[in-house]
């Protein structure tokens, strides 16, 4: 059952942290991606710029604005795609990502 983990970030935020919890942050991703791969259940995981568009489609062509915007507080900054048996083992993945100390993470089922 494939599980996404949307990860968020404020950057005012994430840019006051001490340098040694961005570290510690960091390590538990590196620990958990390894974890991931070794039981199989890894299926990919990416950082996502800070930029981004959004599309509108009025039935006569597209809109493309751009976004987040300033006022946005907090942004979409990675993401996790896991395969796994059940969605309280997605949950358990989820709260070992160092960012859930900061922020939750939020855990959707993939539809088949």
């Amino acid at each position: 059952m494939k599980h996404l983990l949307m990860i968020p970030n404020n950057p005012e935020t994430w840019n006051a942290l001490p340098a040694s919890e961005i570290d510690q942050i960091m390590q538990a991703h590196t620990s958990l991606q390894k974890e991931l791969r070794a039981s199989g259940e890894f299926v990919e995981a990416h950082e996502l710029g800070e930029e981004a568009k959004f599309v509108t489609n009025n039935g006569n062509g597209h809109t493309v604005t751009d976004g987040p915007f300033l006022e946005t507080k907090e942004i979409v900054a990675g993401y996790y795609i896991v395969d796994c048996v059940d969605t309280d083992r997605a949950v358990e993945i989820a709260g070992k990502l160092g960012e859930a100390r900061l922020w939750p993470i939020e855990v959707r089922r993939i539809d088949p």
